[in-house]
This record gives structure tokens, sequence and C-alpha cells, in this order.
């Protein structure tokens, strides 16, 4: 009898954890929610929003702190980042990107019919091709072609 009131009192002790965990994480999720999105859609999920925002560091060659505010916190090797600032005129460039590459690849590229080949969207690599400066003329591919990545 004895040994059946100790199960019964951890089975609720860690019933109770269980449930007490999954109420933290569920505010933690509502605090990790992306905030002040302009462009993108407002219902992104975390992971969607992530492998854009990963698709850019690759085509322009940069880290979060290009865009994104970042402060360095002493004794952690990492930065808090600080994702709903406006604070960067490179974040509002990158809006401004957003919307051309979209403009582009709705109103001119999407109305291109006919032929046997396949008309393929543009993007931040399209132009940049790992560097932060888009790529915009003979000389700068020149320039490119002669630096070592």
């Amino acid at each position: 009898m004895r040994l059946n009131k100790k199960i019964v009192l951890i089975t609720t002790i860690c019933a109770g954890m269980v449930v007490g965990q999954s109420f933290a994480q569920r505010h933690d999720d509502d605090d990790d929610k992306p905030k002040n999105l302009k462009v993108l859609p407002k219902n992104i999920s975390g992971r969607e929003l992530h492998n854009i925002m990963k698709g850019y560091c690759f085509s322009l060659g940069v880290k979060c702190n290009f865009c994104h505010v970042a402060e360095k916190i002493e004794g952690q090797e990492k930065p808090k980042f600080d994702f709903a600032s406006d604070n960067k005129p490179e974040k509002n460039i990158t809006r401004d990107m957003m919307r051309m590459t979209a403009a582009i690849n709705e109103n001119y590229l999407g109305k291109i019919i006919g032929g046997d080949h396949t008309i393929e969207k543009i993007a931040c690599v399209t132009c940049h091709m790992g560097r932060q400066t888009p790529i915009n003329s003979l000389d700068s591919l020149k320039r490119q072609a002669n630096t070592p990545h």
C-alpha cells in the first residue's frame, strides 16, 4: 500500500512539472513571435522567417547584425538582438529591395508567356551574388571575379 502512495505522489509531481513546463513554454512562444513585420506576412511561422533570413545572409554574405541591432553582452558569446528595431538603415533598404523583387517577379517576369524556357523568379542572390553591394555592371562583375572569396 505504501509503495502505491509513493508511485501516485511521484506521478502527480511529474505530471505537475510537465503541465507547468507546457504553460511556461507557451508564454515564451508568445514573446518569440515576430514583431514589426512590414513586408513579410504577419502570420509567418518562425521556421519560415528563419529560412528567409538565412537566405538573405547567404545571398549578401552577411550575418544577422548587418540589418538587425545587436548588443554585445559581457560574458556572453552571442549578442542580444533587437529584431523589431528599425534603427539600422540596412533593414529598411532590405524591405525596399523585397518590394522591388516582388514587383519584378509579379509585374514583369510573371507576365512573360511563351517559348520553351522557364522564367525563374529573381531573388537577392540574383544581383548580390554573396556580396553586400549588388553587382550591377560589367565592371563590378569583373571586380567580383578578381576578388578572393
